[in-house]
């Protein structure tokens, strides 16, 4: 699908998505809990759509209503019958493989993308030092084993999903557990979304230490059914933010002030590039402001990577992002996809393994974009065009649906001109 937008008098209010990061936390737990959960809020991204089929096929029944699911869990893991397709989701395939070895039976996930592409050492390491079946080929990954309660070690700057994982298992195992994270320890807040999420189904787990690189984990536990409204999204709200502190005229709504999200690191990046905003409880209203050049660690943050590429180029001066390998090993090599596209507006960019430099400059109107079958990407480049005033033509744009169907239509909404149309590629299908 080709997207192709066109700036015209921008401004308005939007609403920002439910969180994706907390809709995974809240389904999993509500699967793994005996009784019915009802969690509001949801949103059908294709991300969080294939954990609520993985949750079916670990035995949780699921009705859904419009942004409602209805979650009834036995309390155990049934045995699985068919492979569990994560789609592209990482955090779907992480969270579940521990889960997974709570049947004690083979289970096998597949997927497409890139999703076999990146990282899984860490469980590896963990499945053969216990003598656990782990076996991944090139599309698919087939675990068996229970896993045993005891001490782990793992690497924390590799990706937080892992330890969320165990976190999800850990507290049902016969005896208690304890993870201990190797610095650099990098995503903390997304430990902590789990940790908050584990409380809120009335599982404990907690920080041993001071620096909070050792969590106990109490075995014997039991989730517990409950109501659960899943918050709003900093991670998709940050697209929206930078648009608002670039061209002025923008309120989003719904996000807490209190949000442990990493990405609400949106707000004080923007702060210190000189963004002029208000907040007035869950709103916040942007003002045209002019935009300097700063130093943007990642290390917390990764999603926002590609959008602060973008911001990049309005600021004047340089912007240097550290910490951002990881940004190579997502859906895209988000550094190399986003350092390729912003070329074409004319941007002066440059990157090493984990650092990305931009210096602004006047935007001039680009070719095709490729959106490198990334929603970030595509959205990141979508922002650009409007804050460049350029009308852009974005390839691959359907990758939206990942984790925000409805984004063109909120662009719509706040004066955009969106037009769609199928690429050669699709037709053919």
């Amino acid at each position: 699908m080709i997207a192709n937008i066109t700036a015209n008098c921008i401004g308005g209010s939007i609403t920002a998505p439910p969180s994706k990061s907390m809709a995974h936390r809240a389904v999993l737990c509500a699967a793994l809990a005996k009784g019915t959960s009802c969690i509001h809020h949801l949103q059908a991204s294709q991300d969080v759509t294939a954990t609520l089929q993985a949750a079916q096929q670990l035995g949780a029944a699921v009705l859904r209503d419009k942004d409602t699911a209805q979650i009834t869990g036995s309390g155990s893991i049934a045995a699985v019958q068919a492979p569990i397709n994560c789609c592209e989701s990482g955090s779907t395939l992480r969270f579940l493989v521990p889960i997974a070895t709570l049947s004690n039976q083979p289970v096998t996930f597949c997927g497409k993308g890139r999703l076999f592409q990146r990282p899984m050492g860490v469980y590896q390491s963990v499945f053969s030092a216990q003598g656990l079946r782990f076996d991944q080929q090139a599309d698919q990954l087939v675990v068996q084993g229970r896993l045993s309660p005891g001490e782990y070690t793992l690497r924390g700057d590799v990706s937080s999903q892992f330890i969320s994982g165990l976190l999800f298992a850990l507290p049902l195992l016969a005896g208690d557990s304890t993870i201990l994270i190797q610095p650099p320890f990098e995503s903390r807040s997304y430990v902590e979304l789990t940790l908050a999420a584990l409380r809120d189904f009335g599982v404990k787990a907690s920080w041993q230490n001071a620096e909070k690189t050792q969590l106990f984990i109490p075995g014997n536990q039991t989730y517990q059914s409950r109501t659960y409204t899943v918050e709003a999204d900093y991670s998709q709200a940050a697209f929206f933010a930078v648009l608002g502190a670039i061209c002025g005229n923008i309120t989003i709504n719904g996000l807490r002030p209190d949000s442990l999200q990493g990405d609400a690191a949106i707000l004080p990046i923007l702060a210190r590039c000189g963004a002029v905003f208000t907040r007035s409880g869950e709103s916040v209203t942007f003002e045209k402001s002019e935009l300097k050049g700063t130093t943007i660690d990642l290390a917390d943050c990764p999603d926002l990577g590609p959008i602060l590429m973008t911001l990049g180029l309005f600021c004047k001066g340089e912007t240097r992002i550290i910490n951002a390998a990881r940004l190579r090993m997502k859906e895209s090599d988000r550094i190399a996809a986003m350092e390729q596209e912003l070329r074409k507006f004319g941007v002066n960019i440059e990157s090493s393994s984990d650092t990305v430099v931009i210096r602004g400059t006047e935007c001039k109107q680009p070719l095709l974009l490729d959106g490198h079958n990334d929603h970030r990407v595509v959205m990141s480049l979508a922002m650009a065009g409007l804050c460049a005033k350029v009308p852009v033509a974005i390839q691959g744009a359907q990758a939206v649906a990942k984790s925000w169907p409805e984004f063109f239509d909120v662009l719509s909404s706040i004066g955009a001109t969106v037009e769609v149309q199928c690429d050669a590629d699709e037709t053919q299908q």
